[in-house]
């Protein structure tokens, strides 16, 4: 059963993302310097997310912890947001941003289909323009898939790229992976140029070999009694719970704030951070 509280705390994390793109920008290489003051683990460390996961880390990347990456998404333009990690290469060309939801065990056995799940987005795009007007945000369109949702049951990841488009005509790409663990799902949100995502996503991929839930959270370390989410596969392209939520009655109206979110999610830190850092 979902309260109204969800509802509000749904939407302060909308706004949150969002806020970026009308924050003023300082000079790129204090900016760059502030940044790259940061305490970043380096390798040999290791990343901990949270309790739940770690990352292996190399010579070309760099972690932030949950304290670290709340000062990070602030020097983004972003209000502070807890239990985010950061990973990126030391180049800062990408980052990805990890979160861990503690929603239970996914079920991975359902057939996606990207036509109905494209269908669904675009919906809640067109919900959440209004909402976005009103609340002053830039209008992303969403043109359709820059990679189709595809799940591979090894690795236990859902990906999916989102390509929306902006009022002045400029391409944001969403990229994004779920990992499904035990007793919930991490994402990992990479953040990219859109003119370099191929590359990206290759060292994205890459890192993520590095990546592993600790023990006793790994996906097959499922045992019966143990929470099990009442959604699959195409809810966590859609919004998740919330989304389940939404279509149920449960928690009318809550479509508009779910498109601004899944639509438009890290997208306005992506453009302002390629500007910052786009390579030579």
């Amino acid at each position: 059963m979902y309260r109204p509280k969800s509802r509000v705390s749904f939407c302060v994390a909308a706004c949150a993302l969002l806020l970026v793109a009308s924050s003023p920008v300082s000079a790129q290489s204090d900016l760059a310097k502030e940044i790259n003051s940061l305490p970043w683990v380096v390798f040999p460390s290791v990343g901990n997310i949270g309790t739940v996961a770690r990352i292996n880390l190399t010579d070309d990347l760099r972690f932030l912890d949950d304290v670290n990456t709340r000062r990070f998404l602030e020097l983004n333009g972003n209000p502070p947001r807890n239990n985010n990690f950061t990973l990126a290469p030391r180049a800062l060309s990408w980052f990805a941003v990890f979160s861990f939801d503690r929603s239970g065990y996914v079920r991975d056995d359902e057939r996606l289909d990207p036509d109905g799940l494209l269908k669904s987005l675009k919906e809640q795009n067109a919900a959440s323009i209004e909402e976005r007007r009103r609340l002053k945000l830039p209008i992303l369109r969403l043109e359709g898939w820059a990679v189709s949702p595809h799940y591979d049951t090894e690795t236990r990841r859902l990906e999916w790229g989102t390509r929306l488009l902006g009022d002045r005509g400029d391409v944001v790409v969403n990229y994004t992976i779920r990992i499904l663990g035990r007793s919930g799902v991490m994402s990992a949100v990479l953040v990219s140029d859109p003119h370099d995502l191929d590359i990206d996503v290759k060292q994205f991929k890459t890192a993520l070999r590095g990546f592993d839930f600790v023990q006793g959270e790994r996906y097959t370390e499922f045992r019966q009694g143990d929470r099990v989410a009442q959604y699959g596969l195409a809810a966590l392209i859609v919004g998740g719970a919330a989304a389940a939520a939404a279509k149920s009655g449960a928690l009318k109206g809550l479509v508009k704030i779910i498109g601004i979110v899944v639509i438009g999610g890290l997208a306005a830190i992506g453009g302002f951070f390629a500007k910052l850092f786009r390579r030579s």
